[in-house]
């Protein structure tokens, strides 16, 4: 291949994949380009009613300019988008058309537990050519998404959005509405990526520190400190440039099914008040968002009307849904950036008075690394910890050395406690204990906290009305989050699935579920078939969540009353976690 050639294959995967280091000069540039161009995936169609046919089937699509093999559902990627009505009773067939075993899941939603789609939990799945048939009442409304529950088939494609309208008027008026599913593709087998992860869990992190960057920290912040700050990193056996895995080395992200270079355009005219309801469907990806030049008013959140929060910025993660509400108030094109939060890569798209306009793609955030404060090892009170731009890569030990952030430059309180309850043993499962965890959710997390933008946070969430059950809780279920990134084992209290039963809880009882993340990655935690309610400092108007992202040595509670019988899936969405182990049940018995 030519040397001009090579130079071509580079830059059309910088720019198919939307990469880190592509500035905006060099976007508009590259968008000029006949030959970049990716043929343009199929639009998922938008079907309504109460009875409804879908059917998985592998076919070939083409996301990043080569041809790959999908687990489509009604022949798309993503699938049809399900407009379902608070009240209804919805019937869904499922064909399953794959040479494999499936289910469907509908997340997020309330029903009886055989119609939840987890094969192997009062499921059985749907065997290859067979035909199984989802019949529930519909007793919610708002934005949720759907997926196979299956293995990684979700990776490859399985997933789909849900859209339920409320049975009277509804709260949130727009003139304009467009679901955004976020999503990471990768052409290969994601068993192949479980396979390099588990023998080498940096294997896509192609950012590690170097002898140059111990070079430039000594430099910076004395020969002893750096020293010490990469004894403490390697008595964990841990590497802080490690925030997820895979990374945009290995995906390219989508917006709706499209690639950064397809430019995904949703339509307004000045003046609407136009919808955008952001659903992260990746099997891993964190994102961060912003529409430069647009406030997003934030006023649905996991299928529920909040409090409206203006903010510059949001963070999704993995299996979350936000809507917002943005006003644009010039007829020109404004894009829709979600860059992944180890900022290795990003999803785009825009929104403009007519299509084929575009805007300046903005440049990446500088990537966060973690400290020994964010691992909750050395922590000052109130420090944030990595994601301070304090000049020098080690973050955490300058905390150590009484640098702690100043009160104006705080995002976010965060009460300390002084030690961590029942602490699991260190093991081969349990690589460490976070020492000091806090509350952490007054911050927006690495890479936000100390931006010059309005960031939203998880304590700013207030639902509109207040819970139903103002019941206090009975007990409490402590669970840690826990690890071991070099052999890549996750579970709960050092235990994967396949090591321990379920959690009993009965039918109405109010309980108080509680995480502390003793590892360095952030978890979101989806529980099935029930609310769990955020303790926030929102009083009777706790946000209701589905998914809970817990940070590195967070601590963080949540209530729940269990809604109907059966074992309900607790489990991290990060699909390669949730595989390799952290995986609970609650059984709810009757009362």
């Amino acid at each position: 291949m030519s040397k001009s050639g090579d130079i071509l294959t580079i830059d059309r995967r910088r720019f198919v994949q939307g990469l880190a280091g592509l500035g905006a000069s060099a976007a508009v540039g590259l968008r000029s380009a006949p030959a970049l161009a990716v043929t343009g995936p199929a639009e998922p169609s938008s079907l309504r009613g109460n009875r409804f046919k879908l059917s998985l089937d592998r076919i070939t699509v083409n996301k990043t300019g080569l041809p790959s093999w999908a687990n489509a559902i009604n022949g798309s990627v993503p699938g049809p988008i399900l407009h379902w009505k608070e009240g209804d009773v919805v019937t869904l067939d499922v064909t399953n058309n794959l040479p494999v075993t499936t289910g469907v899941h509908w997340h997020g939603i309330i029903l009886p537990n055989p119609m939840d789609g987890v094969p192997g939990l009062e499921f059985p799945g749907i065997q290859p050519g067979e035909t199984f048939t989802y019949r529930f009442p519909v007793i919610q409304s708002g934005t949720y998404w759907y997926h196979s529950h299956m293995g990684y088939q979700e990776q490859k494609g399985a997933y789909g959005v849900l859209i339920i309208e409320p049975a009277g008027e509804p709260m949130i008026r727009a003139d304009r509405d467009y679901p955004i599913v976020l999503s990471d593709w990768m052409d290969g087998d994601p068993l192949v990526v479980a396979n390099n992860v588990k023998q080498n869990p940096d294997y896509y992190n192609y950012r590690r520190r170097t002898l140059g960057t111990f070079i430039s920290d000594a430099k910076q912040s004395g020969l002893s400190a750096t020293i010490n700050e990469r004894l403490s990193w390697g008595e964990m056996r841990m590497d802080p440039s490690g925030l997820a895995e895979p990374t945009g080395a290995l995906y390219t992200y989508l917006i709706n099914g499209a690639p950064p270079a397809a430019n995904w355009t949703a339509l307004f005219k000045l003046g609407e008040r136009v919808r955008l309801r952001f659903i992260n469907a990746s099997a891993i990806t964190y994102y961060d968002i912003r529409i430069p030049g647009l406030t997003m008013e934030v006023v649905h959140v996991h299928g529920n009307d909040v409090r409206p929060v203006q903010v510059d910025e949001l963070r999704i993660g993995v299996a979350e849904t936000y809507d917002v509400i943005v006003e644009p108030k010039e007829n020109r094109a404004y894009t829709i950036f979600a860059q992944d939060y180890e900022r290795s890569g990003y999803a785009r798209g825009t929104l403009a008075p007519r299509a084929g306009m575009v805007a300046a793609i903005p440049d990446m955030d500088p990537r966060p690394m973690r400290s020994m404060a964010d691992m909750g090892m050395h922590m000052m009170p109130k420090e944030v910890g990595a994601s301070k731009p304090d000049g020098t890569r080690i973050g955490g030990i300058m905390g150590m050395m009484a640098k702690t952030v100043p009160t104006a430059e705080r995002v976010g309180e965060q009460p300390m406690h002084p030690n961590t309850p029942d602490n699991p043993a260190i093991s081969v499962e349990v690589q460490s204990n976070a020492k000091m965890v806090s509350d952490r959710l007054g911050l927006p997390g690495d890479g936000l906290n100390l931006l010059n933008r309005r960031v939203l946070t998880l304590a700013e969430l207030r639902s509109i009305h207040p819970g139903v059950d103002p019941r206090p809780p009975g007990r409490e279920i402590l669970l840690h989050l826990t690890g071991n990134m070099n052999r890549f084992i996750w579970g709960f209290d050092g235990k994967k699935y396949s090591e321990v039963g379920p959690i009993d809880v009965k039918l109405g009882e109010r309980f108080r579920l509680r995480f502390i993340n003793d590892t360095m990655m952030s978890h979101p935690i989806h529980l099935h078939g029930m609310w769990m309610e955020l303790e926030n400092g929102g009083g009777e108007h706790r946000p209701y969540l589905h998914t809970i992202n817990v940070k590195p040595a967070e601590d963080v509670s949540l209530l729940v009353t269990p809604l109907a019988t059966g074992q309900w899936p607790l489990h991290c969405h990060v699909l390669y976690h949730f595989e390799a182990g952290m995986f609970r049940t609650l059984r709810v018995l009757p009362a």
